[in-house]
C-alpha cells in the first residue's frame, strides 16, 4: 500500500495551518472579557450579532436565526477569516491571548470546543460602561427589533407600500443614530457594529430584500431576484 500523503493522514494535532481562522471568526464568551478591558481586544475589532439575526451556527454548520446576542471578531478586510489573522505570517497576531473558543477548537475533535461554547456569551452590557450609550443601544433595540422588520415585512403583501415605508424609517433611524453616535459623541466609526449590530442596509437581505440608496440620501426597497 502507497504512503498517506499528510493530507489524508488523521489529524491529531494543530499544524497551525490556520484553516479554522480563515474558515470563521469566534464569538466571546464572559471569560474572554477581560481581553477587552486589558485592551488586547478592542471595540473596533468586535462587532454584535443582535438577537434574531441569521446566522452561521458553528456547531450545526447551519444557518439559522440566532435566540441571543453575541460578539464577535470582526472580518479581515479580505471579508475572509478573522480579523486577528495575519495571513503573510500564517499566525494569530494575539495568539497567548486568544479567546475562548479559539483556545478550544480542534479540527480532529469538538469536544472541548462544544463545551465551551455551551457556555455564557458576552453581550454589549458586559463591555460597555457608558449610560449614555447603553440608553442609546435600547432605543436602537426598540426601533430596530428584528421581530418588528419581520412583522413588516409580512405585511407588504397585504398592505404594500404602507408596510414598505415603515420597514424604510427603521433603516433610515439605524442610519442616524450611527451618524449621531460620530458626530455627537465623537465615537469611531469603526465601533458602530458593535454599539449597534451590522447596519440594516447589509443585514435586510436575510428577508429576502435589499437596498438602493438614493443621491438624497433616502432608501428604496426592492425584492432580491433570487426570492420569489
Amino acid at each position: 500500500m502507497e504512503n498517506e500523503s499528510p493530507n489524508e493522514m488523521e489529524k491529531t494535532h494543530c499544524s497551525r495551518c490556520g484553516e479554522c481562522c480563515l474558515a470563521a471568526a469566534p464569538s466571546l464568551q464572559k471569560t474572554d472579557l477581560r481581553l477587552f478591558f486589558d485592551h488586547v481586544l478592542e471595540g473596533t475589532h468586535l462587532y454584535t450579532i443582535r438577537k434574531g439575526e441569521l446566522v452561521r451556527d458553528n456547531i450545526s454548520d447551519t444557518l439559522k436565526f440566532t435566540d441571543q446576542e453575541l460578539i464577535k471578531l470582526g472580518n479581515r478586510e479580505t471579508g475572509k477569516g478573522c480579523v486577528l489573522y495575519d495571513g503573510t505570517q500564517k499566525a494569530c497576531t494575539i495568539y497567548a491571548d486568544r479567546p475562548s473558543q479559539c483556545r478550544a477548537f480542534a479540527c480532529w475533535d469538538d469536544t472541548e470546543f462544544r463545551a465551551v461554547f455551551a457556555r455564557p456569551k458576552a453581550s454589549r452590557k458586559d463591555l460597555i460602561r457608558d449610560p449614555n450609550l447603553l440608553r442609546l443601544i435600547s432605543a436602537h433595540e426598540n426601533i430596530c427589533d428584528y421581530r418588528i422588520i419581520s412583522d413588516y415585512v409580512k405585511r407588504i403583501q397585504d398592505q404594500g407600500e404602507k408596510a414598505v415605508q415603515e420597514i424604510l424609517k427603521i433603516l433610515q433611524y439605524d442610519q442616524e443614530i450611527r451618524w449621531l453616535s460620530q458626530e455627537k459623541l465623537a465615537i469611531d466609526p469603526l465601533e458602530m457594529d458593535l454599539l449597534y449590530g451590522r447596519p440594516l442596509t447589509e443585514t435586510i437581505h436575510m428577508f429576502g430584500l435589499k437596498v438602493h440608496r438614493e443621491t438624497d440620501g433616502s432608501f428604496l426597497l426592492a425584492v432580491e431576484k433570487h426570492c420569489t
